[in-house]
């Protein structure tokens, strides 16, 4: 087949290299193309600056169980397909680690309560289930030397993951590459079916499968922008082991460490379609929060501050609309590294009729 993926974000890039690979996901070797607006680095797309946190378990808070049982079979899928890349990519599994300050442990309280789909444990007993399981101030310690004596009470949940979303980008390029996919950067382009229309000419194709998040909003009405800010910092005096996030009734944060002393800090999310640079204020509460949960900041070197806009549909779940010659996937919304492995296998089970993957309804939609 000849296929056009419109859109080379993190889903965009994973399906046009899953689609060239000679497997059996569509019966044959498929001639693939990527058209891109931005360049190959992947900086205009909300994957680049994300904390790629892969959290089925703290993202249930909320999501329903559609976002969680996807999320869960991401957690198996990553590891198998960052073994077929031709380039290491960090990939961690130590879970996440949630916490609030003594004068917030009402809000630490109100995360435990609105898990769903998990176990809730109490605080008071010594219950310990496989994917959520309450910390004595003893136990953080033990869980994260660096923040012993800092709080007396948290949330563990074991199974969470997360993965150096830079490295990824650059090893899924060198995967195109190597695949013989036709790359088309800096190259703004419309969908139609079986129809990539660039600015001077139209190009036909078996099959576009349209992966533009925001980009698509002109073409699926419901589609709105969610914000995030974030901030990337180097910080030599902190070494956190897995990523932290931080219960607070104004402004609560997570902080997820990368390799090499690099850490970044985000804001769960902004109800706000702009996309103008973070404001001081935004700036200020992100990394006095960060502060606020290892000193060790203080003197981190700020490497980036930045902030993006996730596609996000009405009801905040992703969907595949499918047509003849077109697929539209998009509604990632602040759950791309969790989803996008879950999504891919279900956008390539519904285009392979032989496949053994089940197609969950929820997902799938016929109109946009």
């Amino acid at each position: 087949m000849k296929i056009a993926v419109v859109g080379g974000g993190l889903l965009g890039r994973l399906l046009a290299w899953q689609l060239s690979l000679p497997s059996q996901t569509l019966g044959q070797l498929n001639q693939v193309s990527l058209f891109e607006k931005g360049d190959e680095s992947g900086k205009s797309s909300a994957g680049y600056i994300a904390a790629a946190m892969v959290a089925p378990v703290a993202e249930s808070v909320i999501s329903g169980a559609l976002v969680s049982s996807l999320g869960e079979r991401s957690l198996q899928l990553w590891p198998q397909l960052l073994k077929q890349l031709p380039q290491t990519v960090f990939y961690q599994q130590n879970g996440s680690l949630i916490v609030a300050h003594a004068q917030d442990k009402g809000d630490l309280l109100s995360f435990n309560q609105r898990l769903k789909l998990y176990d809730q444990p109490s605080p008071d007993a010594d219950v310990k289930n496989g994917k959520v399981q309450w910390l004595s101030g003893e136990q953080i310690a033990e869980v994260e030397p660096q923040l012993a004596g800092r709080f007396h009470q948290g949330l563990y949940l074991p199974t969470e993951a997360q993965i150096d979303n830079r490295a990824l980008y650059l090893a899924l390029n060198q995967a195109l590459l190597d695949n013989q996919v036709n790359l088309h950067w800096l190259t703004q382009v419309e969908v139609a079916p079986n129809q990539v229309l660039l600015a001077d000419k139209t190009l036909e194709f078996d099959l576009v499968i349209d992966c533009r998040g925001m980009g698509a909003n002109v073409d699926i009405k419901t589609l709105r922008g969610v914000r995030g800010e974030v901030a990337r910092v180097y910080a030599p005096e902190v070494y956190l082991q897995r990523p932290v996030r931080l219960m607070h009734p104004r402004y609560p944060i997570y902080i997820v460490p990368k390799p090499n002393n690099q850490y970044v800090i985000g804001a769960t999310e902004i109800e706000s379609q702009s996309d103008k640079p973070p404001t001081v204020r935004s700036a200020l509460e992100l990394l006095s929060a960060a502060y606020s949960v290892h000193p060790g900041f203080a003197e981190a070197e700020i490497l980036e501050i930045e902030s993006g806009l996730r596609p996000t549909l009405f009801d905040n779940e992703p969907k595949i609309f499918n047509q003849a010659g077109l697929m539209r996937i998009n509604g990632l919304y602040r759950h791309g590294f969790l989803l996008a492995p879950a999504i891919m296998e279900q956008a390539l089970a519904v285009l392979d009729e032989n496949s053994h993957t089940q197609i969950n309804p929820q997902v799938l939609s016929l109109c946009n």
